[in-house]
């Protein structure tokens, strides 16, 4: 089998669905946040088992925002993983605290509970724990230490829509939860995000932080409000809403999130069975109550390092095979460095999982056959 097209790690799948929502969006003439919004936040909170969920413009500002709504700033530290995408740290950074990196476990690439406790210090106000490439966080031993001192608990979500843990859904654990629907997600709005929460008084601080700090009506026009009454304004907030044109794209996405979760695993699964006796890397491990929705497959070189490994993505890539390492070991990232001069080394797992994973194609619709070709483009490009 020859590619005629390159195969993407991912790519949304839309169909007339979106389009009919689309339109009905557009005839209605409401397309900023609205009753789009509105039925998209109910159809997640059902599907996640949240009190409360708030769309916002993207999985960044759904960290920036969960930054700001708990209070946290200057002479706070908040400890982040490793190895995670960049947002995941930056976000304490917006408002003035500090990130702390902990290392990651190297089996599955989530925040190490040990680590965690040791980057504890007085100064150390919450944790952002990371369910990365859809993989479930180990939640117990982290929400016992987050409790023992009187820590906030984010988790960062982005991956994990539809992911369980001990059969709960991520993104309702900690305090905050935050979800991103960019097109590399399970589900998609283009760009988008999402905060889910317990707490009513949270959700409302985020609910008013996301729309420039409008607060409602002022009090003296609440009870008998006359057609020029306006917000009052009472924090300073931000422009970080989702529109409905985005959201009618999600109401649709969310009929389908169950299937596109079902195929994912699958193909998942077939993946792992078909490079399970490649002594050269290691696949996805899952621990037994940790749910995994494989956002992405992401696999280790364990011969080689990262040499070994670029020349296998350059082989897959001449062969229309699209790869990516897994994520980042943020503090290898300049702001980082230059800010904090963190050597390269102080993390090693998280510096050995950049440099050595691959990210496979796994994308809706993708067939045996091709799932077939990568794997065989793989073994050749191992031999």
């Amino acid at each position: 089998m020859e590619l005629k097209d390159r195969l993407s790690i991912t790519k949304p799948k839309f169909d007339a669905h979106e389009l009919k929502l689309l339109k009905q969006c557009l005839d209605s003439g409401w397309t900023t946040q609205g009753p789009m919004v509105k039925q998209f936040e109910n159809l997640f909170a059902v599907r996640h088992h949240a009190e409360h969920a708030v769309a916002v413009s993207s999985c960044t500002a759904a960290l920036h925002l969960a930054m700001l709504a708990l209070g946290l700033g200057p002479g706070d530290e908040v400890i982040v993983p490793a190895f995670t995408w960049v947002t995941s740290a930056n976000c304490a950074e917006y408002v003035g605290a500090r990130a702390v990196f902990a290392d990651v476990n190297p089996r599955t690439f989530n925040l190490d509970v040990e680590a965690m406790k040791r980057a504890i210090t007085s100064k150390t106000r919450a944790v952002v724990v990371v369910h990365l490439f859809g993989l479930s966080a180990e939640m117990d031993p982290i929400l016992d230490l987050a409790r023992q001192h009187h820590l906030f608990v984010i988790e960062d979500a982005a991956c994990a829509i539809g992911t369980t843990y001990r059969e709960k859904p991520v993104g309702t654990l900690g305090h905050l939860g935050c979800f991103s629907f960019h097109p590399r997600k399970v589900i998609t709005t283009g760009e988008g995000g999402l905060v889910t929460t317990r707490s009513e008084a949270l959700a409302s601080k985020v609910q008013y932080l996301k729309n420039h700090g409008a607060t409602g009506l002022p009090e003296k026009f609440r009870s008998n409000p006359p057609p020029y009454a306006m917000a009052a304004f009472d924090l300073l907030g931000y422009n970080l809403r989702m529109s409905d044109i985005q959201a009618a794209v999600g109401v649709a996405q969310m009929a389908k999130l169950d299937d596109l979760l079902s195929e994912r695993k699958l193909f998942a699964l077939r993946y792992s069975q078909l490079l399970q006796r490649l002594e050269e890397i290691a696949v996805p491990f899952v621990p037994e109550h940790c749910g995994h929705t494989f956002q992405s497959y992401v696999i280790r070189i364990l011969k080689g390092g990262m040499k070994k490994r670029n020349e296998i993505m350059e082989q897959l890539e001449a062969h229309k095979i699209q790869t990516r390492p897994g994520t980042h070991a943020v503090h290898r990232l300049g702001y980082y460095v230059d800010k904090y001069h963190y050597p390269p080394g102080q993390f090693p797992v998280a510096a050995a999982s950049e440099d050595t994973t691959i990210t496979l194609p796994l994308f809706p619709g993708m067939t045996e056959e091709e799932q077939d070709y990568v794997v065989l483009k793989l073994k050749q490009a191992l031999r």
